[in-house]
């Protein structure tokens, strides 16, 4: 059994920032879940752009508001608490903060290891251990 607190990850490699985001990587590869899970930061005001052509990516969000943009279709779909999407298809997309920061949970597969960054596309390389 693993018991993870996201405040013992602050200040630690399991704390990742970027332009525009902070995760707390709470499970990842090397956890053997099959799957990573994050609690990610999206400031108010944020705009990324996302692809992640070598993973799926599921995200929950549980406060905050902001938005996110289908490339593929320019469909702008509302992000509140309450709001899950899944990106099946490796979507390409914009994740948009809103007036609130975004708090979401958000599951990879397959898992990342922690080392990954956003290349110039958006994406994640695959991160062999």
């Amino acid at each position: 059994m693993k018991i993870v607190n996201i405040n013992d990850l602050k200040g630690t490699e399991r704390e990742v920032q970027g332009p525009g985001w902070t995760s707390y990587r709470m499970l990842l590869k090397k956890d053997g879940m099959g799957f990573s899970y994050h609690e990610t930061i999206i400031p108010a005001g944020a705009e990324l752009h996302l692809w992640y052509k070598n993973h799926l990516e599921a995200v929950y969000c549980v406060s905050g508001n902001g938005s996110i943009e289908d490339l593929a279709t320019g469909e702008v779909h509302q992000i509140h608490d309450g709001i899950l999407y899944a990106l099946d298809q490796h979507d390409r997309h914009i994740l948009r903060g809103g007036t609130e920061d975004m708090r979401l949970i958000c599951t990879f597969n397959p898992p990342v290891t922690g080392r990954e960054t956003h290349d110039a596309d958006g994406s994640y390389n695959l991160v062999e251990d």
